[in-house]
């Protein structure tokens, strides 16, 4: 009875060891410095990355007013450019959907694709709608922009010409203008709170528990990567969770020869992301890398945040051989998307499950795409 009495003893201690505390506080945890980790997430990674995003919507702003004012084919191209610039920048910045971003949820009214063009078209004729409303998700953001400089003719004359129309062009030149103002109104919103009172709230909530800042933002990490990164720009275009694949369903998709550029930067800044690399330095600070080095982590016999950076290379590598165009690679070679979706896969494994279960964090999203 002694034994009994002695093993159940040792089973509640260890199951105390493991819990979280409800306050933030450490219940039994490791000594990392959690708090440090987050003053590099936000200082040197998160907030640098909205200012250059900011200024590059700024630019977005200024080339869609020049084109507005004038619409011809130079000031069209100018505006790609800016377009281009933005959206690569975006890919840097997409990921933290915390804070301001998750209460207006940022990420999806910036980068929902595919865009419903027929709904776009719908606005613009109507001149009546909401782009506030959860509904028009899908008819505003990058995407929007891309079909409405890209995709409403193959002649970059024949585009112009929408916005010259005599009937017409003024509506085209005012559902451009509400597109890039609510891109703008909404990283000024979310910058701001990043510059005002949420940067101390976010390091200071170091605690261990679901609703710490370490939880949040590995969780929000882990979900852009599976469901943003890995699904969204792969395995949905790929046809990984249906019987047939979707050669429109990619990331800039009348641009045609985009969608690569936007996936390496997107794969390039969550590896950063991990390894605490200062966005635009090479100097590196606590990170997830770190954290899962302090607590000596090991799987099979190899250093896991060594597994998890060899993946995030090997994807980079099986990705290169991709076309810019991930709407020709499904058409001609599908079987290369498939492999990339592949590599990424074993990232989510080392990351929701191997890296969590180091940092005691619980998912907190619910895996619904059958994998």
């Amino acid at each position: 009875m002694k034994k009994l009495l002695g093993s159940f003893f040792v089973l509640m201690l260890l199951a105390s060891a493991c819990s979280t505390s409800d306050d933030g506080g450490e219940a039994g945890g490791d000594s990392f410095d959690r708090a440090a980790m987050l003053v590099n997430f936000a200082d040197n990674i998160i907030i640098p990355s909205l200012q250059k995003f900011s200024t590059d919507i700024t630019a977005l702003d200024q080339a869609t007013t020049a084109f507005t004012a004038d619409a011809n084919e130079t000031n069209l191209l100018a505006l790609r450019t800016a377009w281009s610039n933005a959206y690569l920048s975006w890919q840097a910045v997409g990921m933290f959907e915390i804070g301001k971003a998750e209460e207006l949820s940022y990420r999806n009214f910036m980068n929902v694709f595919p865009v419903n063009a027929g709904n776009i078209d719908a606005n613009i004729t109507s001149e009546s709608y909401d782009l506030g409303a959860v509904a028009a998700q899908d008819e505003q953001g990058f995407g929007a922009l891309d079909y409405m400089i890209n995709g409403l003719a193959t002649a970059d004359a024949d585009i112009v010409a929408f916005y010259t129309d005599a009937t017409n062009g003024s509506k085209y030149i005012s559902y451009l203008t509400d597109l890039v103002d609510r891109m703008n109104n909404l990283t000024t919103e979310v910058l701001a709170d990043w510059n005002g009172d949420y940067r101390a709230t976010f390091v200071g909530n170091s605690g261990s528990s679901a609703t710490s800042s370490v939880d949040k933002i590995a969780n929000d990490f882990i979900f852009h990567y599976e469901k943003h990164l890995r699904a969204g720009k792969v395995g949905i275009p790929a046809g990984v969770f249906g019987t047939q694949t979707f050669d429109d369903k990619v990331e800039a998709f009348y641009k045609g020869d985009f969608s690569k550029a936007l996936f390496n930067a997107n794969l390039d800044a969550m590896q950063d992301f991990f390894n605490g690399k200062h966005f635009g330095s090479n100097a590196t600070g606590e990170s997830f890398k770190t954290y899962l080095d302090f607590l000596n982590t090991i799987k099979e016999g190899e250093d896991l945040a060594e597994i998890i950076n060899n993946q995030f290379n090997l994807s980079r590598t099986t990705a290169s051989g991709l076309d810019d165009s991930f709407t020709e690679q499904v058409r001609s070679n599908n079987n290369l998307m498939l492999n990339t979706y592949d590599e990424l896969q074993k990232n989510v494994v080392h990351l929701k499950v191997d890296m969590l279960q180091a940092f005691s964090v619980r998912v907190d999203f619910v895996d619904a795409d059958g994998d």
